[in-house]
């Protein structure tokens, strides 16, 4: 049916299992659909229909074995502090985005720039975000296939341009949603801070003064940012470990190299031609699943293909489409000013 309303721009479908599934068969198939995932939404005018959601909601549950009935879910936000919502396990990531910007007062029309994702918040006080959720995923049931990752659901801006902060100030429920993902991201090293910034802001967070706070965090380094776990790259040469930081149109990497140096390269995101994620296999037990991203990128006149191995790809992946597409936005919107 998708293939008679849309043809060929209907990506081809991952091949089923047939026998009941073992766990590294459960996690590759998790993760084809991603792929799949990452390939369809290119094309808004599928993902909005009635009939792929219709399907994918049926996928899902048919892949994972979760009939529909209602459950509980709890939602977190960047505080710690959870809201806990009455739902259908065959509830969309859009439907319970909505529900939960209710629950905290967030207008209809600023929930355009937050989303839901899934992530996991280390005892060792990292903070790893592995995945946006799709707006027309079913989040309990990507929980229940993801239970072993130990993930959480949470509410986070999406947006990668620092400067859209102003268009949320004004709203008391987006501002307190900025301001506690921005006390989180200090508190994971996520921002770089000076000693001096760092002074102004504790004595702004101890006189709870949100918005000045805001104002001067975003003037630090890697505000606004989404950082991934140190990862694997082939830049400048095979086997460089590599801290990476995606927004303001770059990805940010600190590389450190086999001689134990390091070098910080920032990849502008209007120098990169294109970009894939390959799914290179499941995972041994106790081990991440094999996952890469190569970017063509233009270095001095040149394209090279540069190699990221890293578990979020498909994170990384739908940073890079946020990117061009704010970009986009940006351009079009000076246009008519002109």
């Amino acid at each position: 049916q998708l293939r008679q309303l849309f043809g060929s721009a209907v990506p081809a479908f991952p091949p089923k299992f047939y026998l009941a599934m073992t766990k590294s068969m459960a996690d590759e198939r998790r993760l084809q659909l991603e792929q799949y995932l990452q390939n369809v939404t290119l094309d808004s005018n599928i993902t909005n229909s009635d009939v792929f959601i219709g399907f994918f909601r049926k996928l899902q549950q048919d892949t994972f074995k979760i009939q529909t009935q209602r459950a509980f879910l709890d939602v977190y936000l960047a505080d710690g502090s959870n809201i806990r919502l009455d739902i259908q396990t065959s509830d969309t990531a859009e439907r319970i985005l909505e529900v939960a910007s209710c629950k905290v007062g967030l207008p209809r029309e600023l929930i355009k720039y937050f989303s839901l994702f899934f992530f996991q918040d280390d005892d060792d006080g990292a903070l790893s975000v592995v995945k946006k959720v799709a707006d027309f995923e079913l989040p309990y049931v990507s929980l229940q296939s993801m239970k072993e990752l130990h993930c959480k659901l949470g509410i986070r801006k999406w947006y990668m341009d620092p400067s859209l902060d102003t268009l949320l100030m004004d709203c008391r429920a987006s501002l307190n949603l900025l301001y506690m993902q921005a006390v989180q991201e200090v508190k994971k090293n996520w921002v770089k801070p000076t000693e001096g910034q760092m002074q102004k802001l504790e004595f702004l967070q101890k006189n709870a003064n949100k918005a000045k706070f805001l104002e001067l965090i975003q003037k630090m380094q890697f505000y606004g940012y989404v950082r991934l776990d140190p990862c694997i790259c082939d830049y400048p040469e095979e086997g460089c470990s590599a801290d990476i930081y995606l927004g303001n149109n770059e990805i940010n990497c600190c590389i450190k190299l086999p001689t134990k140096q390091t070098k910080e390269v920032s990849f502008k995101i209007n120098r990169l031609r294109s970009w894939q994620v390959t799914f290179l296999g499941a995972a041994k037990d106790g081990e991440d699943d094999t996952l890469e991203l190569r970017f063509e990128y233009n270095d001095s006149g040149k394209w090279q293909w540069i190699i990221l191995y890293t578990k979020q790809a498909f994170l990384l992946s739908s940073c890079l489409k946020k990117m061009i597409s704010e970009q986009m936005m940006k351009a079009a919107k000076e246009g008519q000013e002109m």
